[in-house]
């Protein structure tokens, strides 16, 4: 054939590559999917029991108050359904039937919840707790339940005659980023684990990430490769930093990992996977991403094998960083991407089809060549079908927000199309703030759930935009061509603004937008028991201004009292600076683009996410504090209070630090005193705020992980992981602190006072001193200090209070009027 044969045959090829498929193949691939993954769920029996048992967990007292049944499709409509009535005692026998005060009205006491799967029972279990008893369900460390409204067994509410069926309008809900492993999981043993499971079962969740005990897998992948547990000793990242080591940004860091470690967690996997298939979950497993230890290229000097660039280096130092890459095209690839598939199915059964792989996130192929991007894609889905044959690919689409230069529509089309059509499914991972659907053509045919982010480091802040959770989902699912095939929450942290997430839980089952004010006044109702005036009225101002950030920005906390600016303000911006603070400023700068809306400021300050008038969210506190003599025994009650203090103060203290750095420039000294100690005290006095509730403390965080060691070395290595997550994060030197540091802030008690406030004062110190003498600003001797503080206090073994102390309303409505009466 002649070179423009080939070259017309180049072209026909890659523009049929190219070409979306009909509707009608998107949702015949979809279904077959389905109808596999429903030939894999557990009897219909044990699913019942399941929800049972979550029913036994959640309301002991109402046990023989429900019936459970798991019902065809072909009930629903051909969809995932539950379906709530009321249950005709009288016509039955058996040890569900009480004996109730009222005759007549025990004849329908009972409730008969029928789902297609035990998650859909759980689900319309608590719909129905919800929406006919006023109860409410959130996280422990955000209030946990409020099951008071309840009525007694024999008075439960009735629904309507024929009952009340709701269908999901699309098939899957999806749980978890690839670091809430890391961020929220990392200590949990199986007690917490099951609280999770029902909590995601009374989510609607049926398809969760399952992430643990992969590290004992990939040690038994290896061995048969000739790889020594010795070399994975500097290739597994210590326990808080696992998530960054399996997608290769990172190797060895906060390691090593004991083999107590490896086995504690795949037991601990068996569990999660078990309890989640009992309840009819899909969950999904890890697969290959082509991250291997160096060793594996000194065995096979022939594979192509290659060292990634650097990830928050300083001064590229590649001691943490830079981990190996097996290329896709290597045949090398596609054994050892079997082998984890087949050792993960030896471990646990056939489970799944369903594997999350993430080659390419903050991980740029070498060329942006389509044809190439094709064939990597290719590679790595072979490897997993050679392990699964009936294998899906679920991928995280932040790669084409977070590298969007080098991901444009040849090049993302060219990855979504390198699978046969239905073998790849795409996370829409930031959809709540930057949907990648709108602008791709729906993911050029390929299916897509509409995920909402959310979260960034486990940080502690109140936001959220929840016209998006709720308008978002639908506006997707109903567009025109629409691939969507689920809903989704991929926060990089959990257990933090309960409403978002329960309203984000709700979109798996409505198909229209939600009504929100008056959501918004049956929620108040539902987190605190009662219907209260003032809060109702506080959450009408909540709604329009902390979560109703419409900025498009993701919130990564920045406040300055747990992010704390590390600059030189003393230069003043038309002088020449330093190439020093050339690169602040140029961080600065970079952030600015990715997470952060700047207030209005001098240019060359630093700068906070502010979105809404503090103005009005301190009115919302005014309400919330009248409203706390009578709502002050409600734990709901008291987290929200807290919560919305601190968010109050915290905003307050960003312009007095703003003030404090202002005053010092002008060199006022009366001023700079009066601002940095009002700073100062600000973070003591939130401390004390966040002492009065248990959801708030260090303490919690470290001992949790304590308690998974089994010596006191495994103790010491884990109470280091922990301190040093929430704090530097990664690597410094003598005078440079890690790039990372604060990424993962907390507005914890213990972590103000004996991390946050000597960071604040030395610094402010530093500034006094050469305000006072006339002298600069010795940035690089306050660095040297600080960093010094935080490497001993990352080591450090003091013990911190894991309950709570003082009266939280009354702290608050002291604060209150302290800062603005």
């Amino acid at each position: 054939m002649s070179n423009f044969g080939l070259l017309f045959l180049y072209w026909v090829l890659t523009l049929l590559l190219f070409l979306p498929l009909s509707s009608s193949s998107h949702s015949e691939a979809i279904e077959a999917l389905l109808s596999r993954l429903d030939t894999r769920r557990a009897a219909p029996s044990v699913q019942e029991s399941a929800a049972k048992a979550v029913l036994r967990r959640l309301l002991p007292t109402h046990l023989d108050s429900f019936q459970f049944e798991i019902v065809s499709k072909d009930v629903c409509g051909g969809k995932n359904c539950f379906w709530i009535s009321n249950y005709n005692v009288s016509s039955k026998n058996g040890p569900e039937i009480m004996v109730l005060s009222n005759a007549n009205r025990s004849q329908w006491s009972l409730k008969l919840i029928k789902g297609t799967t035990a998650v859909e029972i759980a689900s319309g279990l608590h719909w129905y707790i919800k929406y006919w008893c006023g109860a409410h369900v959130s996280w422990d460390k955000t209030g946990g339940i409020q099951i008071a409204s309840i009525p007694k067994p024999g008075s439960l509410p009735l629904v309507k005659d024929e009952g009340v069926m709701i269908q999901r309008p699309v098939p899957w809900n999806y749980y978890q980023n690839v670091v809430t492993s890391s961020y929220s999981y990392v200590w949990w043993d199986w007690e917490r684990w099951e609280k999770e499971i029902d909590w995601m079962a009374l989510q609607g969740v049926n398809l969760p990430l399952a992430f643990n005990g992969q590290e004992a897998i990939w040690q038994k992948v290896f061995m048969d490769f000739n790889i020594r547990k010795k070399d994975l000793d500097g290739f597994f990242g210590g326990p808080a930093f696992l998530a960054w080591a399996r997608m290769g940004n990172l190797h060895g860091w906060g390691g090593p990992l004991s083999q107590n470690w490896l086995d504690q967690q795949l037991v601990l996997q068996k569990q999660i996977l078990s309890r989640m298939l009992e309840l009819g979950m899909t969950p999904v497993l890890p697969s290959f991403s082509g991250n291997v230890p160096e060793a594996l290229k000194k065995i096979f000097p022939s594979a192509n094998i290659t060292r990634l660039g650097e990830w928050n280096t300083i001064d590229n130092n590649t001691r943490w960083c830079c981990t190996y890459l097996l290329d896709p095209s290597d045949p090398l690839f596609i054994q050892i991407g079997k082998a984890f598939i087949k050792q993960q199915i030896k471990e646990y059964g056939d489970v799944t089809d369903i594997y999350n792989c993430d080659t390419f996130n903050e991980n740029s192929p070498p060329t942006n060549d389509p044809a190439y991007i094709s064939s990597l894609g290719a590679a790595i889905y072979k490897a997993m079908s050679q392990g699964d044959k009936d294998s899906v690919w679920l991928m995280q689409g932040w790669l084409f927000y977070s590298d969007a230069g080098f991901w444009k529509p040849p090049q993302i089309k060219a990855l979504l199309h390198s699978v046969p059509f239905g073998k790849m499914v795409v996370l829409d991972l930031f959809a709540d703030a930057k949907p990648i659907w709108r602008t791709s053509s729906q993911f050029y045919g390929t299916p897509y759930i509409w995920c909402m982010l959310h979260n960034f480091g486990g940080n502690i802040e109140m936001y959220g935009i929840l016209d998006a959770v709720s308008s978002g989902p639908v506006d997707a699912r109903v567009s025109k061509k629409s691939t969507m095939v689920g809903v989704g929450m991929c926060m990089e942290g959990i257990e933090q603004n309960p409403v978002v997430y329960e309203l984000m839980s709700e979109m798996a089952f409505r198909s229209e937008k939600v009504q929100l004010v008056e959501w918004l006044k049956t929620y108040s109702y539902r987190r605190y028991g009662k219907a209260v005036h003032h809060v109702e009225a506080a959450w009408e101002i909540l709604y329009r201004t902390i979560y109703n950030c419409t900025d498009g920005i993701a919130d990564h906390n920045i406040d300055f009292m747990v992010n704390f600016p590390d600059w030189d303000p003393s230069l003043d911006p038309s002088s020449d600076i330093s190439e020093e603070q050339h690169k602040i400023q140029k961080i600065f700068i970079q952030l600015g683009k990715r997470r952060i809306l700047f207030q209005e400021t001098t240019s060359d300050l630093p700068r906070s996410h502010l979105w809404y008038s503090t103005h009005e969210v301190i009115n919302a506190l005014r309400l919330f504090l009248d409203a706390g003599n009578e709502l002050s025994k409600s734990s709901t009650f008291r987290y929200d209070l807290v919560d919305l203090t601190r968010q109050v103060l915290s905003k307050l203290a960003n312009q007095v630090y703003l003030d404090a750095v202002i005053a010092f420039r002008q060199k006022d000294v009366k001023k700079f005193h009066l601002h940095s100690q009002k700073f100062v005290q600000l973070i003591k006095d939130i401390d004390t705020l966040l002492a009065s509730d248990d959801n708030f403390l260090l303490g919690t965080w470290l001992e949790s992980a304590k308690k998974l060691a089994v010596n006191p070395r495994e103790m010491e290595q884990y109470e280091w992981n922990a301190r040093t997550q929430v704090t530097m994060w990664f690597y410094v030197t003598k005078t440079n602190q890690s790039r990372l540091h604060d990424y993962a802030n907390k507005f914890w008690s213990g972590l103000l006072e004996n991390y946050y406030l000597p960071r604040a004062s030395t610094y402010f110190g530093y500034l006094s001193k050469a305000l006072t003498e006339n002298e600069k600003f010795k940035m690089e001797e306050w660095r040297k200090e600080w960093i010094l503080y935080s490497n001993k206090w990352q080591a450090g073994k003091e013990l911190y209070p894991v309950k709570a102390k003082g009266d939280t309303l009354a702290i608050s409505k002291r604060l209150y009027e302290k800062y603005f009466n």
